[in-house]
């Protein structure tokens, strides 16, 4: 099973939007979700410890993942198949094809 991940884009001036507005931030035009590599890098991150839904298990990494091919596009989401302390800003992520808690997107090393 691949992973799929819709962003908003704008045919007009090809760039990526989001969060979703429907419309281009830069020329206006409407925006078509269409999926992106699916391949990024660790932005910034912190490794949680309080166990807010005791069906997650602690510790557990939230993140914010720079999708390739656009600077700036950035998601939220969470890093899976590795140890938390291993996680680094810049380091190398692909997206899984199973979805994090409320539907976030689940990224692992390269």
């Amino acid at each position: 099973m691949s992973a799929e991940l819709l962003i908003e884009h704008c045919v007009a001036c090809a760039r990526w939007v989001h969060p979703p507005s429907g419309e281009c931030r830069d020329c206006g035009a409407p925006l078509v979700a269409r999926p992106v590599s699916g391949r990024g890098t660790v932005f910034t991150y912190t490794v949680n410890h309080h166990p807010y839904n005791p069906e997650i298990p602690t510790p557990y990494v939230i993140a914010i993942v720079e999708l390739a091919g656009q600077s700036g596009l950035r998601v939220a989401s969470n890093i899976v198949g590795c140890e938390p302390d291993s996680v680094a800003c810049g380091m190398s992520v692909d997206l899984r094809p199973e979805r994090g808690s409320g539907g976030a997107p689940v990224f692992a090393p390269a």
